[in-house]
């Protein structure tokens, strides 16, 4: 490669010879990079009132892992993470929740309902559909809360857990709380998804709103164009909006859930600890709401450890997969 250089009034011929350095940029989504190659194929399993999308790593005898995606992410945050499990012989499944990618209700009579205890629900009835007894789960952000309801109330399907953000499990009343202005500010979204106008906008803009969040909770993860498009796909699920809105004024009490998720939600609501051994992560550069560290330690009263890493925003697995993949095997020895 030649550049002409001007020195002195001269031009000059410099040859520059580029030394080609594999540079430890996490996730490999650097605004110079490509994106992680995408999953081979998704499946599709009716599992309880949803056909579910997902894809599928690693040996068909391998211990079983499910990863759980957050909003405004998809099943493409656990592309990497996934590809080094499965060469460590575990079973991968990244199922769409609900609202997202190729992920659909059975019938259009169903609430489009986004309260936290039916993320786990749909879960469970996908383990069940894969005859899945039991599996070590990880999730960040939504997936996050879901992997936690689901060790909390159904310990017995979770061989350990591994959580972004620790402890997420909230209720209504909780949430009824106001915070400090500051942290009320963080929620800017939430109130605004709150409003008509709010779920006009996101209906409008929903790609430029992800993008935005995706930004203001990585603000040091440089994701290139083709990263997010990846992603963002998911977003045009027909459901995502309605999802999204109902998740977000439910946490507000202004949507009041189904009826058939009451005893579970009084249950969340009394903030069961949660036994399963576990390994809770978090980033330094997290730029989205998150409790800190030290204020849910004592919610898991099983086997656990913390790790804080440098550097890393909220869609840790995507921004740092080495790293998760790792905190999976961490869990699995915990649990041995």
């Amino acid at each position: 490669m030649q550049f002409l250089i001007r020195s002195n009034n001269r031009l000059v011929i410099v040859a520059l010879f580029t030394l080609l350095i594999h540079l430890d940029v996490h996730a490999g989504t650097g605004t110079n990079n490509s994106p992680a190659q995408a999953f081979d194929s998704i499946k599709q399993i009716r599992a309880g009132v949803l056909n579910v999308g997902y894809a599928e790593a690693g040996p068909a005898n391998g211990e079983p892992v499910i990863l759980l995606h957050g909003w405004p992410y998809d099943i493409h945050s656990y592309t990497e993470t996934a590809a080094l499990l499965a060469k460590k012989g575990y079973h991968i499944y990244v199922p769409y929740l609900r609202g997202y990618g190729s992920t659909h209700f059975l019938s259009g009579d169903t609430p489009r309902n986004g309260q936290q205890s039916v993320f786990a629900v749909d879960i469970i009835a996908f383990m069940d559909a894969l005859k899945i007894r039991k599996a070590i789960i990880g999730g960040f952000d939504w997936g996050a809360r879901t992997a936690d309801i689901i060790a909390a109330l159904w310990p017995e399907r979770c061989k350990a857990l591994v959580s972004v953000s620790g402890y997420l499990i909230g209720s209504q009343q909780a949430n009824s709380t106001p915070l400090p202005p500051k942290a009320e500010l963080a929620w800017w979204y939430q109130f605004y998804f709150a409003t008509e106008r709010g779920s006009k906008g996101y209906q409008q803009y929903t790609r430029d709103f992800a993008r935005l969040i995706w930004q203001t909770a990585s603000p040091e993860w440089h994701f290139d164009d083709s990263t997010f498009a990846r992603s963002a796909s998911a977003l045009d699920n027909p459901d995502q909006v309605a999802i999204t809105i109902n998740n977000y004024r439910w946490r507000l009490g202004l949507e009041k859930g189904e009826t058939q998720y009451d005893s579970l939600e009084a249950k969340l609501a009394k903030a069961p600890v949660i036994t399963v051994p576990t390994i809770t992560l978090e980033g330094d550069a997290n730029g989205a709401p998150h409790p800190e560290p030290a204020a849910y330690a004592g919610k898991f009263t099983g086997k656990y450890a913390h790790h804080t890493l440098k550097g890393i925003g909220h869609n840790l697995p995507e921004e740092a997969p080495q790293e998760f993949a790792n905190a999976i095997e961490e869990a699995r020895k915990l649990a041995e």
